[in-house]
């Protein structure tokens, strides 16, 4: 077929000739990182749609059609936070920080991830990937190849999770691996099969090994195998898997396997058509999770650091970060005019005026462990280019008072007023009412009576209760350094028999228990047969809760469960036998919404529901 360039005459027409336009304006089909390679302009061969980024139109099978190349480039926003991560460090400790000194197999922090303490490490942070660490109990970096590829629709729809980690456990005891034979494999000889499923301990987890068990049990051809990996990828689109049902089954029945074992393993294949992961994408995102798990251990300060800085990404918001990091032992300061920089930076102990560890300098001396200060870039609703000129400003000569912050940084009224609500101009005005009042009062004096003195008596306000404080942290930061929001409720909830999630966390299995906490996040995967999950957090940790259809049959609590921002559970706790007893969750009976107990803290919180 000749493929002629389509002229851009024949894309033109009015909005009527056209519809609404050929294209959708959005599309959450589309690849972000994805690239095609041409040699000649592409708005020549196909219809790009021209935005802050170019989407073409075309899927890849278009693509593949007209001979382009597509090549698949993953912009992942955690090699973004690492890299910040390692400038950070490196300039603490005065020396260069790089991927190639972040030790492999460290024993750190593989005993961190087996203890699944993942928030924020690339991968492995979800609740599922948290829930399957105990499990696994990775130990060397293979195991976290398998770890990323194992928690995907393809792999627990084609049944291979439980079936993999049984066969696991039978190899930590010493007993041999378990392989389907073939009646013409050879007696005291390894099967054919192992030379594709050594390596997982006889269970296929990556689509590489689905090819390679074509070609060995079915006798497929190389091109036959790479066509059953296309289909595998589009059967439910195209329904393109039943031509290979056949071929593989004959095939494998020609050569000696069982029709049982034949049909086991196209339902396996089918699985794998809601997702699974090849081998070598698994190798790829396992060395980042490995990296990015080793910097959380290694460099805590310096990796929430990062983190907050290349918001928005990741699995938790900020509150969640800074409340891991802070359980962690790390310090974490509050934005402040005079000692923040836009981005989140570390500084020794001493608090404001310390040497912030941001822009290459580096403390003379610094501590083992570096605090965190928080950015203006978390001050909602605060312009970068207004934190600049203040960071700018403060480098000429510190502050003298707020009215000299306005002057010499040109702050406007409504500059002042985020910075006061963010309790970020404590070191010049006192308490948050204080720099509220200041701020509110200045305003833009004639341009003769611009450096002229004032004298008039200063008011004086009291401090506002801590509650009311958290609420303006809240809706100013999205975050609060000051006590978890419900070690303020928490006589309220004792007395409601209310566990904390440390106290769960020592609590045996199979116990009536009450828990409650800010409702985090609501998942309900698609390979859970409608199950839904929900994490809370309190001020001791999270509980993850576990809601099966039967426990929401009621509307009112269907409505308890979807839309309350603090939540109360009742449930049987359970803690997982083959973890050890480290994976607990709460499996829900009934929901309670405490949320008016939150008042206008809950127009702040927001969970990450149904990503």
């Amino acid at each position: 077929m000749r493929l002629v360039p389509i002229e851009p005459a024949a894309m033109e027409g009015s909005a009527e000739e056209l519809g609404d336009g050929p294209f959708p304006e959005e599309d959450d089909r589309a690849a972000p990182t994805a690239v095609d390679v041409g040699g000649t302009d592409l708005t020549q061969w196909l219809p790009p749609r021209p935005a802050l980024r170019q989407v073409i139109q075309w899927d890849k099978d278009d693509l593949e059609a007209l001979g382009w190349l597509k090549v698949d480039i993953l912009a992942l926003g955690m090699l973004t936070a690492m890299r910040r991560c390692l400038d950070l460090a490196s300039r603490w400790r005065g020396q260069p920080l790089t991927r190639a000194d972040i030790t492999p197999e460290d024993p750190a922090t593989y005993a961190m991830i087996r203890r699944a303490d993942t928030v924020g490490v690339f991968q492995i942070e979800s609740r599922a990937q948290i829930s399957m660490l105990p499990r696994l109990k990775p130990t060397t970096f293979y195991d976290l190849v398998v770890q990323v590829a194992i928690v995907r629709p393809g792999p627990i729809t084609g049944g291979m999770v439980h079936p993999y980690l049984k066969a696991r456990e039978r190899q930590r005891q010493g007993l041999p691996i378990e392989y389907q034979r073939s009646r013409y494999d050879p007696p005291g000889q390894p099967p054919r099969l192992a030379q594709a499923l050594e390596r997982t301990f006889g269970i296929p987890i990556f689509q590489e090994q689905v090819m390679e068990l074509s070609m060995l049990a079915a006798g497929f051809s190389a091109a036959d195998a790479d066509r059953l990996r296309r289909a595998m990828a589009a059967w439910k689109k195209k329904g393109g898997l039943e031509p290979f049902r056949d071929k593989l089954l004959s095939g494998m029945s020609a050569r000696g396997y069982s029709a049982e074992f034949a049909e086991h393993l196209f339902a396996q294949i089918k699985g794998f058509g809601d997702y699974g992961f090849p081998e070598s994408h698994a190798y790829s995102f396992a060395l980042i999770a490995y990296e990015s798990a080793w910097l959380k251990c290694h460099c805590s300060g310096a990796y929430l650091a990062a983190m907050l800085n290349s918001q928005p990404m990741g699995f938790y918001r900020p509150s969640q970060l800074v409340q891991d990091a802070r359980r962690h032992g790390v310090v974490v300061r509050p934005p402040d005019v005079d000692a923040s920089d836009w981005d989140c930076t570390l500084e020794p102990a001493g608090g404001v005026g310390s040497t912030a560890v941001a822009a290459g300098d580096v403390p003379a001396a610094p501590a083992a462990r570096p605090t965190v200060r928080l950015g203006l870039r978390m001050v909602q609703g605060l312009a970068g280019a207004a934190a600049e000129r203040i960071v700018a400003a403060r480098a000429a000569a510190p502050f003298a008072s707020v009215d000299d912050l306005a002057r010499r940084a040109a702050l406007d009224v409504k500059a002042l007023d985020r910075l006061a609500a963010a309790d970020a101009l404590s070191s010049l005005a006192g308490h948050r009412r204080q720099q509220v009042w200041q701020a509110a009062a200045l305003k833009k004096a004639p341009e003769l009576l611009r450096d002229a003195p004032i004298a008039e008596p200063e008011l004086r306000f009291s401090c506002a209760r801590e509650g009311e404080e958290i609420v303006y942290d809240y809706a100013a930061l999205g975050l609060t350094l000051r006590r978890h929001p419900l070690a303020l409720l928490r006589p309220r909830l004792a007395r409601a028999r209310v566990k904390t999630a440390s106290e769960l966390r020592a609590t045996p299995s199979g116990q009536r228990v009450r828990a409650c906490g800010i409702v985090i996040g609501r998942q309900r995967p698609s390979t859970a047969k409608g199950t839904i999950f929900v994490a809370l957090e309190d001020e001791t940790g999270q509980v993850n809760v576990i809601v099966w259809k039967s426990a929401r049959t009621d509307e009112r609590q269907r409505n308890a469960l979807l839309r309350a921002h603090l939540l109360a559970v009742d449930g049987r706790w359970e803690r997982d036998k083959d973890s050890g007893g480290h994976v607990c969750h709460l499996i829900a009976r009934r929901f309670h919404d405490l949320t008016p107990l939150l008042g206008r803290l809950a127009d702040s919180t927001q969970s990450r529901d149904f990503h």
